[in-house]
């Protein structure tokens, strides 16, 4: 088999600035793979189960009258209960060129945790988790005011992250009251919001806003989860809504034709709007918004960390530009991960589902394994992790706000791995139905194909072994074509079926094996990793103005070098000795330097030591 080389760069040809849409409501995802459900995969991987217990615990400890307090207190209702602090509690006095840690966003996440929980529930079918869900709608629909929207700096903010909630609440826990209640909260907020799309920084709410921090909101971020509503069935209204507040004029118009509207950017509001551009494709046919996002992401990706990580500093870069590389030494404030990743995460997804390109999960996997499953743990108190450090002097900490916006994303994190690992094609009269794998995760699909209950069982330790098992069970003969992502960094990667060689030369980076399968059948998949070095990017793909600060990388991971301490100087490291790390165990290497051996580890195994993401080569 021969391996799969070069970076698909996203941006089809097209004509025109103008909107060009198949025809409103027309089925733009006819040809889009499917993504498979939550209760349709079993996840076995340690660390993602960790993830996903750890979560899930911390948001089922919390109160209902607790969580519904916020909307309460600031709509001018009685509000009993306990603040629990941090961002998410009311405080009218709140300055933030001070940054008191009480108030910045009273109430943010409570629609993402109602997410993370509907996602549960509908993975595992806890009926606990369930009763929590509609618990606290039924409390929030009691609490929906106006004037809680017009007390907050976050309007449209907040009722993205409550649609997002809402409409989980209806297509996972099968809450019949959902779309009452997002009506409700539509019609409360709808007077405090612009209208159409504002860009940060804009003040367009006069005398309610009281300082610069209340032009930060981000109504750029609202299509996406409107049409999600849309589609699931709260009615036309979202999606009319939807189309009112995509950002066209001063991004995503500029991103179709390849423009470098990313730069200066807030980073994950403004990667996450992209996903907006995808759902405008998804539903609408919008072939611009569809190169926006191909070529948004692609202009994202190369001025990415070695890690998959972007927007230093919380903000996108200039293409061409030094940023990444003086970020290294000014900044622990690398990558705003579990935020970033969830939204990284999908949209890669949509891509992958529209292009079959088997480079998104490349890129997925990356920023899975080298940042958010890395996360230290969510605490029951707020405390969350933030930022990757990607200094030289990096170190995992927790960030010095509890209950942050990245405290509302991780749960949502977690209970989404399964559903980026694997995607689906029904068969049609001219082909058998496909499912393809984008992750390798010790995990299991089961599915329903031509009459017959199907089961994918994989198995093993990738990406820490180069072999990725799986392992078929079918209630009849069924033929099924599987469709294996090749990494683009494996050479030489070979698959065999019951022990036969398979010859499989991937298009996309995705082989394919059609096969009739059965009970028994077993698949392998060599993968075979080498150490590799990855310069830091100027922001333009396969460009450096700094070749000797590299990151180490073996497969889909990045090698960190664990430093006793920040002070610490690295040790003197030759490109030769880098290439030669040794593998010392499952799990860490090692590099032999005249001055003594550097410990190398990737990030989920960093623990509490020190560490560099880069080495300063000689």
């Amino acid at each position: 088999m021969v391996s799969r080389r070069g970076f698909v760069q996203g941006g089809a040809a097209a004509a025109g600035l103008a909107l060009t849409r198949k025809a409103w409501g027309a089925d733009a995802a006819a040809g889009t793979l499917e993504e498979v459900g939550y209760s349709q995969v079993e996840m076995r991987e340690p660390r993602v189960l960790a993830q996903r217990a750890n979560t899930h615990e911390v948001l089922m400890g919390l109160k209902v009258e607790d969580l519904v307090k916020p909307y309460r207190l600031m709509g001018g209702l009685d509000a009993p209960g306990n603040d629990i602090g941090g961002w998410y509690t009311y405080n009218a006095d709140f300055n933030y060129k001070i940054w008191q840690k009480t108030g910045f966003c009273p109430g943010h996440a409570m629609g993402q945790w109602v997410s993370a929980m509907s996602r549960y529930y509908a993975a595992t079918g806890d009926v606990t988790t369930r009763e929590r869900v509609l618990a606290i709608n039924r409390a929030y629909a009691e609490s929906i005011t106006t004037k809680f929207y017009e007390k907050t700096r976050f309007p449209a903010y907040t009722f993205d992250k409550l649609n997002c909630g809402l409409v989980d609440s209806a297509v996972f826990a099968k809450d019949p009251d959902a779309w009452k209640i997002m009506g409700a909260t539509k019609a409360a907020v709808t007077p405090q919001l612009p209208g159409h799309v504002v860009q940060r920084g804009v003040n367009w709410r006069g005398a309610l806003s009281k300082d610069e921090s209340w032009t930060w909101d981000e109504s750029y971020t609202l299509p996406e989860n409107l049409y999600k509503a849309y589609s699931a069935g709260a009615g036309a209204e979202y999606r009319a809504m939807a189309r009112q507040y995509l950002d066209d004029p001063e991004y995503f118009d500029l991103l179709a034709e390849n423009e470098p509207a990313i730069a200066g950017k807030h980073a994950y509001s403004h990667v996450n709007a992209m996903s907006s551009a995808m759902q405008a494709y998804l539903v609408d046919g919008s072939e611009k918004h569809l190169r926006a996002a191909k070529n948004g992401f692609a202009m994202v990706k190369a001025q990415s960390f070695a890690t998959g990580g972007w927007g230093p500093d919380e903000q996108l870069r200039m293409p061409g530009s030094d940023d990444l590389y003086t970020s290294l030494s000014k900044t622990h404030s690398g990558f705003e991960t579990p935020c970033g990743a969830y939204g990284h995460m999908k949209l890669t997804r949509y891509l992958l589902r529209v292009t079959r390109d088997g480079s998104y999960g490349d890129s997925l996997e990356r920023v899975l394994w080298n940042t958010v499953l890395g996360s230290l743990p969510l605490q029951s108190d707020g405390a969350a992790f933030y930022y990757q450090d990607v200094n030289f002097a990096g170190k995992r900490v927790y960030s010095t706000n509890v209950w942050p916006c990245c405290s509302g994303t991780l749960p949502q994190v977690a209970m989404d791995y399964g559903i980026n690992s694997y995607f689906r094609e029904r068969a049609s009269a001219n082909r058998p139905g496909s499912v393809w794998v984008s992750q390798y995760f010790a995990s299991v699909l089961r599915w329903d194909e031509d009459g017959a209950r199907m089961e994918l069982e994989q198995v093993g330790e990738y990406p820490f072994a180069d072999v990725v098992e799986m392992r078929v069970k079918a209630s009849k003969p069924t033929r099924v074509a599987l469709k294996l992502r090749v990494p683009a960094w494996s050479e030489g990667a070979e698959i065999r079926v019951n022990g036969k060689k398979v010859d499989a030369e991937p298009v996309l980076g995705f082989a394919t094996v059609d096969r009739v399968w059965k009970s028994g059948d077993r698949v392998e998949m060599e993968l075979p990793a080498k150490v590799r070095l990855e310069a830091i990017s100027n922001g333009v793909a396969d460009e450096t103005l700094h070749p000797n600060v590299a990151a180490v990388v073996r497969g889909p991971l990045v090698l960190m070098a664990v430093m006793p301490s920040r002070v610490i100087a690295q040790p003197k490291v030759t490109r030769e000795q880098a290439l030669a790390a040794k593998r010392l165990s499952k799990t860490e290497w090692s590099v032999q330097t005249e001055s003594g051996a550097l410990r190398m580890v990737p990030y989920v195994e960093v623990g509490d030591a020190g560490y560099s993401t880069y080495l300063r080569l000689t």
